[in-house]
């Protein structure tokens, strides 16, 4: 190629226009290398597409391109044209899997009363680029909170794509309101089961898994392999949890281990991936101290917080992709929870409603009174009928109305139509017509039914 003929760095590009005679539009036209005096045209050709040409030219004294020459321009055009061809081809797939991240992650995670949440996540740099980190807010029972982090080894496309699968998986099982050691179990399993395909590998999974209720002001978590959270006090200490690891998911028959914390009112926690505070030139508990420091700043907003763990902690050029989730937790006041135990005696029915009542008649919800009422007497029927003692009733005001019943028993009550002749069996039915979204839970002391109840009125005055 001619010096003269070689674009500037920074010019954009532009189109060439050749004349119908010359050597550039032969080429182009029966896709071979074209020899006119002092200038050889090669066409750039990768799997069968014609990619461009390349241009050489001489200038007198010099002769005319020989055979040699035109074989030596051919290899060195083909070489070219591979790895034209893998940039593009490289280009394409980093934008897709790019975009399938961006996709699969949250793009607004869910704003629970019991936490404030920031987040951030970075791709690797260079041609590593996108991998399967992920993070969740799960809105749970009971005004409480599912927190997750977890980490997909790899990049690319299947990197991304088993992230999404495994988001997905988690929130599933999060719903089924499993505590986070279960929750981890049944994962595993999962995951156990897409290695027996070649083509579907999700080797080198790691997660945490929390609940934080703010009733109790209490934080239980399990984690699979993945690094453990921080926790910052509101004066600024930070302290890494000691909490069990777990394998990976995917290794099967393992167990997973819950711990519970209980949380100071405005602590914060931080959830990150591995790539944030490791690198190959920088060992693992350089970066956990540098997170630390840049955590340990109090009264910051989270944003704020969020941009200076990133910029203080995070490698200048990531290897690996990183992500953040930060959650300042807080606890529900006394006013907003009311609890009560009574005897398993069906008489003792009418005395829960009143009880209830007298509470939403407290709060000014009194538009909620006949849901309400009609919600205490199935569950606390179903209760003493079928659960047994100890039978509590709880209310909760959140941003909807919270209803609990607990009962001794493990069985959960199973929603079903009615036939026109039957004389039961519409309780539970009117309970789920009547409420936003109901559910059961279990603990190792019995289970609770819970039903939320949507206040879409301010209460009265």
């Amino acid at each position: 190629m001619a010096d003269h003929d070689r674009p500037a760095a920074a010019t954009s590009p532009r189109p060439i226009g050749y004349s119908p005679d010359s050597p550039q539009l032969r080429c182009l036209a029966h896709g071979h290398s074209v020899a006119c005096d002092q200038v050889a045209v090669v066409p750039l050709r990768a799997r069968g597409t014609t990619l461009g040409l390349a241009t050489f030219e001489r200038f007198p004294p010099r002769d005319a391109f020989d055979p040699e020459e035109i074989a030596l321009a051919e290899e060195l055009v083909s070489r070219t044209a591979v790895c034209v061809d893998n940039g593009r081809r490289y280009a394409r797939e980093h934008a897709i899997a790019l975009m399938l991240q961006h996709d699969l992650l949250p793009h607004r995670l869910a704003q629970p009363a019991a936490v404030e949440v920031a987040h951030r996540y970075l791709p690797a740099a260079g041609p590593v680029g996108v991998g399967g980190d992920w993070y969740d807010v799960i809105p749970l029972s009971g005004a409480r909170v599912g927190l997750v982090v977890g980490d997909v080894a790899g990049h690319g496309m299947r990197a991304a794509a088993t992230m999404g699968r495994m988001r997905t998986t988690v929130a599933a099982l999060a719903a089924m309101d499993l505590a986070p050691d279960e929750l981890l179990a049944r994962l595993d399993d999962l995951v156990a089961q897409s290695l027996g395909s070649e083509d579907d590998r999700a080797v080198g999974v790691t997660c945490l898994y929390a609940i934080y209720d703010p009733v109790e002001r209490h934080c239980v978590m399990a984690r699979a392999g993945h690094l453990p959270p921080a926790v910052v006090a509101p004066d600024g200490r930070v302290e890494i949890l000691d909490l069990p690891a777990g394998p990976p998911l995917g290794l099967g028959g393992l167990p997973f281990e819950s711990v519970g914390f209980d949380l100071l009112e405005d602590s914060l926690l931080a959830l990150f991936t591995d790539g944030l505070v490791e690198a190959r030139d920088r060992d693992i508990d350089v970066g956990l101290n540098e997170l630390r420091d840049a955590l340990s700043v109090p009264g910051r907003q989270l944003e704020e917080t969020c941009d200076s763990v990133m910029s203080a902690v995070l490698p200048k050029s990531p290897e690996d992709d990183a992500a953040l989730l930060l959650v300042r937790v807080h606890a529900l006041s006394d006013d907003q929870v009311a609890s009560w135990d009574l005897p398993a005696d069906p008489a003792e029915v009418a005395r829960f409603r009143s009880l209830a009542v007298q509470k939403l008649a407290e709060w000014g919800y009194n538009e909620a009174v006949f849901v309400i009422e009609l919600v205490v007497s199935e569950l606390v029927t179903n209760a003493i009928r079928y659960g047994g003692a100890p039978v509590r009733l709880r209310l909760i005001r959140d941003r909807g109305l919270i209803c609990e019943v607990s009962d001794g028993g493990h069985t959960s009550p199973h929603l079903r139509r009615a036939a026109q002749e039957d004389e039961g069996g519409r309780g539970l039915f009117l309970v789920a017509q009547l409420t936003e979204r109901w559910g059961t839970r279990y603990t190792p002391h019995g289970k609770t039914i819970w039903a939320e109840v949507p206040l879409d009125a301010r209460p009265c005055s």
